[in-house]
């Protein structure tokens, strides 16, 4: 297959599992950029370092829920986001992934197809622990 159907693949299924993991008990979510409360279908996979950052697209502290209005129309609300993963993993996390954008990263087949695996395994779990369909 080729990598850019992998890619695609991977983002679809990295997204769904991100914003499953941030979707409270109650079907809800709180937007990492302005902390508003929304249901889970108005969630997005917001990424703080630009998606075109291969090394840091794919990770789970860089990726967050977001409201469609902070991540499509706000630009992400930078400045908000970054102040919400500093209340969620801390200074030091924020420091890491703003170093790690300058790598670079090339992911293989075999890798791409490993985390393709895992993170639908993740969705079908968190679906079924959050009832979410």
């Amino acid at each position: 297959m080729a990598k850019s159907k992998l890619k695609n693949r991977l983002d679809v299924v990295f997204a769904k599992y991100i914003r499953l993991r941030d979707v409270m008990p109650n079907g809800m979510f709180r937007c990492i950029s302005c902390g508003n409360i929304l249901p889970f279908d108005e969630s997005d996979c917001g990424h703080y370092i630009n998606r075109q950052h291969m090394a840091t697209r794919f990770s789970e502290k860089n990726c967050n829920a977001q409201c469609r209005k902070c991540n499509r129309f706000d630009e992400g609300n930078i400045q908000g986001y970054r102040r919400g993963l500093i209340a969620k993993y801390g200074e030091a996390t924020v420091s890491m992934l703003e170093a790690m954008k300058t790598q670079i990263n090339k992911i293989s087949d075999f890798e791409y197809q490993t985390m393709i695996d895992h993170y639908r395994k993740e969705v079908k779990r968190l679906k079924t622990e959050k009832q979410i369909k």
